[in-house]
């Protein structure tokens, strides 16, 4: 992967979510569209729509929301900027994949109110919106039947009720049993298998196990598609990576989520201020795994800040997942100095990423401990972060503002400043529930399954749903999130009409 072509990293779905803005995503979706036009690229292999289970996900970076509509609704509109170039998109994992702990085998169980209320609403929206030209199939069982041979799941929902018009293909290595995958619906197995399961197929036609329809069937999908864009390629398409390059700074600057502010910010250009942290030179801007980009330059907040009256101190190093105690002399002296103090925190790649999932919901203990000593020696502490799932934040009270950077993309250190120093008002909302500890979250005591099976007993109670029905309080709640700007309502006035008695007058 890090030896791929260069390319743009915009930010993660997980940043996008935040936006709540359709027009915002189709416009990324359009800027990739044309880079995958550039390189001859037919589909993209996004956007992932699983939901926001448990804040533990490994893989939760590249999901947009615990909320079924809002991510249906950023889905489709990400759909439908790309495939606007004439360049597909493949929707996954379809279906219930929310976990990466024994994803291969496991199985995710759930009655079917469950699925059809919060795991299937944002692949329905986006067929129906969007019809994406290839939809992905998970690793994952789903009520003991693979998703890659559920004839439920890839026909009669996908198909028959939502009128997916398009090729299924499987995730990389997600066949068990390729002639079940055919007759349920499965058209493409990815990666190749080398000709095995292909001989497999002819087996089964010429023994009467499978009907060659289906096998037809399968092949006349793929081609439609793949003729789709081989009729409209345009390799000539300009790619301006560089403008894209803005263009990333402007989106990441609108999903931006300010979280907490006690009249610190925005800064003044006047006053000086103390960066501090590893992720203010090297941010954490994109998760790990298979959706890891090439980047073709990156900028810091400390670049972006330059010609400001910024100093800085690393505070802590990300390799080491250390602060050591000159790391924190160093900080402290630079927090006193200024007159206020930004430290950029958050979650190293080794804390999530694709492939398993986090164990728990802290930041690493240095940089707590960091935030600690630097709150204590200026009460002007700003905390930046940069993580593609909640965190637990038990520093909260002694900071006087918060920004969610989530994984913004490369380009994330320059609207980061931008933010800070006011030039973009801040106007993201989370687009999941931060709760104050993990054992909050209603999956908690049965997240990751026993074995291979992992049961969904919370039913359709997920994220703010629960939150919500067991009036918890929570660290910050889905949708929070505050702006500069300050609102003030004067002199109401309301008419009587249609006979309707007006309440009693406001003293």
């Amino acid at each position: 992967m890090n030896d791929s072509i260069k390319a743009v990293c915009m930010p993660a779905a997980s940043a996008t979510a935040a936006s709540f803005d359709r027009d915002l995503i189709r416009k990324m979706g359009e800027a990739i569209g044309d880079s995958c036009q550039h390189e001859k690229l037919s589909v993209v292999l996004g956007p992932a729509v699983n939901i926001k289970r448990s804040p533990l996900c490994g893989r939760n970076f590249e999901y947009f929301s615990e909320d079924p509509y809002l991510a249906g609704e950023m889905s489709a509109a990400y759909i439908n900027g790309v495939q606007s170039r004439n360049v597909g998109t493949s929707i996954k994992h379809f279906a219930a994949n929310n976990q990466e702990h024994r994803r291969m085998s496991s199985s995710s169980n759930a009655d079917e109110r469950t699925l059809r209320e919060i795991y299937f609403p944002a692949f329905e929206t986006s067929v129906k919106k969007a019809q994406p030209w290839t939809v992905m199939c998970s690793y994952n069982r789903i009520n003991g039947v693979y998703a890659s041979e559920n004839p439920w799941l890839l026909t009669d929902v996908l198909r028959k009720e939502w009128g997916f018009e398009g090729y299924v293909m499987s995730d990389w290595g997600a066949v068990s049993n390729r002639v079940a995958g055919v007759a349920a619906g499965l058209d493409l197995e990815m990666p190749s298998s080398g000709g095995i399961n292909d001989a497999r197929i002819v087996e089964a036609v010429r023994s009467g196990k499978l009907d060659e329809k289906l096998v037809d069937q399968a092949v006349e999908r793929i081609l439609t598609i793949n003729f789709r864009y081989l009729e409209n390629a345009k390799p000539e398409t300009p790619w301006d990576m560089e403008a894209q390059h803005l263009l990333s700074a402007d989106i990441a600057a609108d999903c931006m989520v300010l979280l907490k502010n006690e009249g610190i910010l925005p800064l003044s250009q006047d006053e000086e201020a103390a960066f501090i942290g590893e992720f203010a030179v090297k941010p954490r801007f994109q998760g790990g795994g298979s959706s890891h980009i090439n980047c073709f330059k990156t900028t810091s907040a400390l670049e972006a800040a330059e010609g400001k009256k910024v100093t800085y101190a690393r505070g802590y190093g990300v390799a080491e997942d250390a602060a050591t105690d000159e790391m924190i002399a160093e900080a402290v002296a630079a927090a006193k100095k200024a007159k206020v103090a930004v430290v950029f925190a958050g979650l190293p790649d080794a804390y999530e990423s694709e492939g398993y999932d986090r164990s728990h919901m802290r930041m690493p203990d240095c940089q707590n401990r960091l935030i600690e000593a630097v709150a204590e020696v200026n009460p002007n502490t700003v905390v930046v972060l940069h993580n593609g799932s909640p965190v637990e934040m038990p520093w909260i009270g002694k900071v006087k503002a918060v920004l969610e950077g989530y994984l913004g993309g490369q380009a994330v250190g320059l609207a980061t400043v931008r933010v800070l120093y006011g030039e973009v008002n801040p106007s993201g909302h989370l687009p999941e529930t931060f709760p104050v500890k993990l054992s909050d979250n209603p999956s908690y005591l049965f997240y990751g399954g026993e074995g291979n099976e992992a049961d969904y007993r919370e039913g359709v109670f997920v994220g703010y749903r629960y939150y919500d029905k067991k009036e918890m309080d929570v660290l910050f709640p889905f949708g929070h999130g505050l702006s500069y700007t300050t609102f003030a309502y004067s002199n109401l006035r309301l008419n009587a009409s249609n006979g309707i008695p007006l309440p009693p007058r406001l003293p």
